[in-house]
């Protein structure tokens, strides 16, 4: 375990985020590699690619109940010193995992065709939807092992071994899918199927190598199968944590939805170039994503030792860093954004219409930073319920303009775009709103473990 409780809190965050972000980056190369192979088989596979993968989302969503539950516990215990409370928060996170990936997988496969047939934009989109979800479902059902334990680990504040299976898993991919998609040295391309197919194989590897690390090095928190049976009582303490983040993402795909739904009159090329859009927003996401990730444990472990002004520290430095790498982000956004749709396609129409998306989007960067800090914090205080309320009004504001947006004549898309920049904006502000009451109730009654 790494005791977080101790020594700088700016140096504790950093120590983690930037291994974090390194496996993050790696962790989007995986759609990105997809993406540039898939491009070259048109815009329909592009948009097919695009649509189907928001059902990822859907799955981010349970993947964060796990995730979040799993590693806000084993803080608190690791920053109480109890060992025996972690490692059966491990083994319960272990079980709702398999319970978890078997949802994935019936619920995935009966709902792909008509997932496909509501967002589709044509016959060649939704063909190519489906085809990649059909063999890309595997992989994200065995995400969730790699959650529990990934979770585990940095619930004690370690992140390494975590990064390092990320690292190999992506390269594995990486080496796949020209081979799976183009067909290289073999001469049988599999296109989209391919796709999907490489990645599964790499998250099934994965899961192999981290389940051999925890057998062989881990020893704070380690399998034990008597622990494995259900225990509702634990099963409650992670769904109370874990369920809210979950309801976000839930909210993500809901949202996402909208959008493909709402373009889809627009053709295959708008699909496309917001697909690609959207990816490379996210992969710019990244090292506030990975500073929101570090922030959780560090202060988690400290409000699980009784050290408010630790957790406010935690607070104050997360978020005035995060919203100087948000503005830089910004700039680099706003500058030439077609040069980054452009490596992904050759396609004119898909290149103006995903570029004019970063351009307007990335001004929500600043908020959507300070929307990821707060995220983290909540999860450190063990509510996170607020984070979710906060998320649910970004729906309200976004989803029922852009439903009265669709009946308009006079709808262009960048109506769409800046309507989603606003609906950031506002929901940073609720966020920040909550989480500043929340620690004005929970942070002032704490004390040293220890102590009454």
């Amino acid at each position: 375990m790494n005791d977080l409780t101790e020594g700088p809190v700016s140096g504790h965050v950093v120590r983690m985020a930037v291994p974090i972000a390194i496996g993050m980056v790696f962790q989007t190369l995986y759609y990105l590699v997809d993406l540039y192979f898939v491009g070259r088989l048109g815009e329909a596979a592009l948009a097919g690619l695009g649509t189907a993968g928001n059902l990822q989302f859907l799955v981010m969503a349970l993947t964060q109940v796990l995730g979040v539950g799993t590693m806000a516990l084993i803080a608190h215990a690791s920053g109480r010193k109890d060992r025996d409370d972690a490692n059966l928060i491990f083994n319960q996170s272990l079980g709702l995992a398999a319970v978890c990936a078997a949802f994935t997988l019936v619920g995935g496969y009966a709902a792909v065709g008509g997932y496909m047939r509501l967002l589709g934009a044509d016959a060649a989109t939704r063909a190519a939807g489906t085809t990649y979800l059909h063999w890309f479902l595997p992989g994200l059902g065995l995400q969730f092992a790699l959650i529990s334990m990934g979770a585990a680990l940095r619930g004690t504040g370690i992140v390494r071994p975590t990064i390092a299976v990320q690292v190999f898993t992506v390269v594995l991919n990486a080496v796949l899918s020209p081979i799976m998609i183009a067909g290289w040295g073999t001469g049988r391309p599999l296109g989209v199927m391919g796709a999907g197919l490489s990645t599964s194989v790499s998250v099934a590897v994965g899961v192999a190598l981290m389940a051999l690390y925890f057998h062989r090095l881990e020893r704070y928190v380690a399998l034990d199968r008597s622990q494995l049976r259900p225990r509702a009582e634990v099963w409650s303490r992670i769904l109370k944590v874990g369920l809210p983040p979950g309801g976000e993402f839930a909210l993500l795909f809901v949202y996402m939805g909208v959008i493909y739904w709402a373009i889809r009159d627009f053709g295959a090329a708008a699909q496309a170039g917001f697909g690609i859009g959207n990816r490379v927003m996210q992969a710019f996401f990244l090292p506030a994503m990975a500073i929101a990730f570090a922030t959780a444990p560090v202060a988690g472990q400290n409000m699980g030792a009784g050290l408010p002004d630790r957790v406010r520290a935690t607070f104050r430095w997360s978020a005035l860093t995060l919203s100087a790498v948000m503005v830089g982000l910004t700039l680099i956004c706003r500058w030439r954004p077609e040069l980054f749709i452009g490596a992904f396609t050759e396609d004119p129409e898909v290149i103006r219409m995903g570029s004019e998306f970063i351009a307007i989007v990335s001004l929500n960067f600043i908020a959507s930073g300070i929307v990821f800090t707060c995220s983290g914090m909540f999860q450190a205080l063990g509510n996170t319920v607020p984070s979710l309320a906060a998320s649910a009004s970004r729906l309200l504001t976004f989803g029922v303009p852009a439903a009265w947006l669709t009946t308009v004549p006079w709808f262009e898309l960048h109506h769409l775009w800046y309507t989603s920049v606003l609906s950031v904006t506002l929901q940073a502000g609720v966020a920040w709103w909550l989480l500043s009451g929340e620690m004005r109730r929970r942070l002032p009654g704490l004390a040293p473990a220890g102590q009454p």
